[in-house]
């Protein structure tokens, strides 16, 4: 079994962007080849949440390549004692010469088809984390922030003047589509996004998902592709834990191997 790091390093090369070139008024980053065997893994505890573990890893593969030079990254903007947001990265485009201001974002989106535009469609599992004000938030929160006086500092105290930055998007995401839809449109979004499907319990409850494994994978373990592992766990049991998550409003990301060896990945929904 590979360490960690490197499973969560290569899955996180693999997820797709949601998007190519330039959409929603947001330049896509293209990730340039990344040599593996001159990543260090920087440690992150258990309890740092995944986008933060999605940052350390996108800092570890770049610090031992050519293409790039990370010249900060994570910098807090505070006004007085209000911190107004946070620059994720600050990149030199070694073979251009050029600044660039990248942010970082790593999603898992569930595809409801009850609504009609594909931008409103993308909702986090617990419907609390939408696609379109995460959109809102990087055009009018984190890439404004090198334009204010106090995000501006940093740029300035290098002699660089931040309207010659580049601004651009690391998006990734992995994305759900409900249960036997094989109907998805969501142009200009990438397809190649997705990675399972959703279900309401009720669907869980069908004949179809009786007799097969199931694990529930720890929230970094969301990142990779379903592999087998020693803990599998009966229906009935999984069934039981399920009922639990869905009283507490917990949807949940489910692995499941079938009799003939398949595995798949999907998410159950409480709502």
């Amino acid at each position: 079994m590979e360490d960690r790091f490197v499973q969560l390093a290569k899955a996180f090369l693999q997820t797709p962007p949601l998007w190519t070139r330039s959409q929603f008024g947001l330049e896509q980053f293209r990730m340039p080849e990344i040599d593996l065997s001159r990543v260090e893994p920087i440690p992150f505890g258990s309890r740092m949440r995944l986008g933060h573990k999605m940052e350390r890893i996108f800092l570890a593969l770049f610090r031992g390549q050519d293409a790039y030079d990370m010249v900060l990254q994570n910098t807090v903007v505070k006004r007085e004692k209000k911190t107004l947001g946070e620059i994720d990265f600050l990149l030199r485009d070694v073979r251009r010469d050029r600044f660039l201001h990248l942010e970082l974002t790593y999603k898992f989106y569930l595809i409801d088809t009850d609504i009609s535009e594909p931008i409103y469609q993308l909702v986090g599992p617990n419907r609390r984390d939408m696609f379109y004000t995460k959109l809102d938030k990087l055009k009018e929160g984190q890439f404004s922030l090198p334009f204010t006086p106090e995000g501006s500092a940093p740029f300035r105290s290098m002699d660089m003047d931040p309207d010659q930055l580049k601004q651009e998007v690391c998006f990734k995401a992995q994305l759900f589509k409900p249960k036997g839809d094989s109907r998805i449109g969501i142009r200009p979004l990438n397809k190649g996004c997705i990675a399972g499907y959703w279900m309401r319990l009720e669907d869980f409850e069908s004949e179809g998902y009786q007799g097969q494994l199931y694990y529930f994978p720890s929230k970094e373990e969301w990142v990779l592709t379903p592999y087998q592992v020693t803990s599998w766990m009966t229906y009935y049991d999984t069934l039981l834990e399920l009922n639990l998550r869905m009283i507490q409003k917990n949807s949940t990301l489910v692995w499941m191997k079938r009799r003939e060896g398949a595995l798949e990945k999907f998410f159950v929904v409480w709502w």
